[in-house]
């Protein structure tokens, strides 16, 4: 009979604690996705992202402008003083034969003047303009990436939040739990006093830890609302719609770390965008390299400049209309040492951002080395939880038997309730290492953000893998 009530109690206990991991995976998984989905829509910092994601396109056509025709059109108004001295000219006209050694003589002196140019230039070879030119393709480049990481570091803190929150609501049930059976204690010890069956200290003992865990119950109720508004504020989701709940089981992952490396090496946005920070010193440098260098542009132009108005000779106007198509070399000569101060500033951030890049490259591997520990130990450790919550389930179960028979005191039944609380808890906490190890190692490998939820989501909910516990 004692073996019965062993066996029907801890079938109990085991019925109890999978009613409070909650829903099914199946819905979890969904709540989940939807919370990174409003996350998406209503959080501030990735609103910020999106709109500095929204600068890539402008800088690629900004790059293709560069090697377009650029048009000018300039026009000049106001009071103008000329004049023009032609000496040794030879003048003819009609009627009056040809003369040699004429001079001529003009002068307006604050007359009005009009100006106009129509200007066209085509770059044919510039070196300057073509490091430029791939500076803001790679600063293009880095929206579109910085773009990709925010995505990721948003799903990291959705989940995060998420099962911060699954977390305290679990131990808020684990404290009602208790204080029930606390109580229930509490009352049983209370009536023993009165028949003469137990001792005061058993009362003593039961009121204490029933102090203890309502003061308990309150910090886990404020735990409770912090993360709450946490993750409301991430969201934009109401309370009533946050069914954050944790695991009730984990797959296993037996991806090699050689093959994590790996993909993190090809794939980390860490590390793409430290490649286009280096991409970016290198055109940087080749821009003030080619500062020294010659350009050819084709060039085309028209203009007209008029003045009129009473000089040295009296009245005058004067009108002159000018036209070019042609090639314009431009040759750098002299910058008093300002260019060349440029380039070897230019070089040594180059330098600069070569060696951040091994040092990112170096910093990956070891998040990546780290993840994978968590994962691969993690799994044990929720083995091993597992096994510890369902013995320390049966130790609850024979200390209440054994103090209804006497050999136990109320204080080993206190005890054992407390030690089942921390293995369940432990056991929830472990299961969301695990799984934040795995979004860790999906996310340093390079996945979206949406992607590295839908693998966490998989890791809950496949049930044809190897189950962690």
């Amino acid at each position: 009979m004692p073996r019965q009530r062993l066996t029907a109690h801890a079938a109990a206990v085991a019925l109890a604690a999978a009613s409070l991991w909650g829903a099914a995976p199946q819905a979890q998984a969904a709540d989940l996705a939807a919370a990174f989905a409003a996350a998406q829509q209503h959080d501030r910092s990735f609103a910020a992202e999106r709109a500095a994601h929204d600068t890539a396109q402008p800088r690629r056509d900004q790059a293709a402008a560069l090697w377009r025709p650029g048009v000018q059109f300039q026009a000049t108004a106001g009071l103008g003083s000329s004049e023009t001295d032609t000496r040794g000219a030879q003048f003819g006209a009609p009627g009056l034969g040809t003369s040699q050694g004429v001079d001529f003589s003009t002068s307006v002196n604050g007359g009005a003047s009009t100006r106009w140019a129509l200007q066209a230039s085509q770059p044919l070879y510039n070196p300057q303009r073509r490091a430029q030119q791939r500076q803001l393709n790679t600063a293009a480049e880095v929206a579109e990436r910085s773009w990709q990481v925010a995505g990721q570091q948003l799903a990291q803190r959705v989940a995060q939040a998420w099962f911060g929150l699954a977390l305290a609501r679990e131990s808020l049930a684990v404290l009602d739990a208790q204080l029930t059976a606390v109580q229930r204690i509490s009352q049983e010890a209370q009536d023993r006093y009165d028949l003469g069956d137990a001792p005061i200290t058993a009362t003593h003992e039961a009121r204490a830890r029933l102090a203890l865990l309502r003061a308990q119950r309150l910090a886990a109720q404020n735990d409770v609302a912090v993360k709450e508004r946490l993750l409301t504020d991430l969201t934009g989701l109401p309370v009533a719609a946050l069914e954050a709940h944790a695991p009730a089981q984990v797959a296993t992952d037996t991806t090699p770390l050689p093959a994590w490396q790996a993909e993190a090496e090809a794939h980390n946005l860490q590390l793409a965008l430290q490649q286009l920070a280096v991409d970016n010193a290198q055109a940087a440098a080749d821009r003030q390299r080619a500062g020294s260098s010659a350009s050819v542009d084709l060039v085309a132009q028209v203009g007209q400049e008029r003045i009129h108005g009473s000089g040295d000779y009296g009245s005058a106007r004067s009108k002159a209309t000018n036209a070019l198509v042609g090639v314009q070399l431009t040759v750098p000569l002299w910058t008093g040492g300002m260019q060349d101060a440029r380039e070897r500033e230019a070089i040594a951030l180059l330098e600069k951002e070569r060696a951040t890049l091994d040092a990112v490259r170096e910093q990956v591997a070891q998040n990546v080395h780290t993840a994978w520990l968590q994962l691969a130990t993690g799994a044990e450790r929720v083995r091993a939880l597992a096994e510890a919550l369902a013995a320390s389930s049966e130790r609850l179960a024979a200390t209440q038997l054994g103090q209804e028979v006497g050999d136990r005191t109320l204080l080993d039944v206190l005890s054992a309730e407390n030690d089942q609380a921390a293995a369940r808890l432990q056991l929830a906490q472990a299961r969301t290492d695990w799984l934040l190890a795995r979004l860790q190692l999906a996310t340093l490998s390079g996945r979206p953000g949406d992607v590295a939820l839908q693998a966490l989501t998989a890791a809950m909910t496949d049930s044809g893998t190897k189950s962690a516990d």
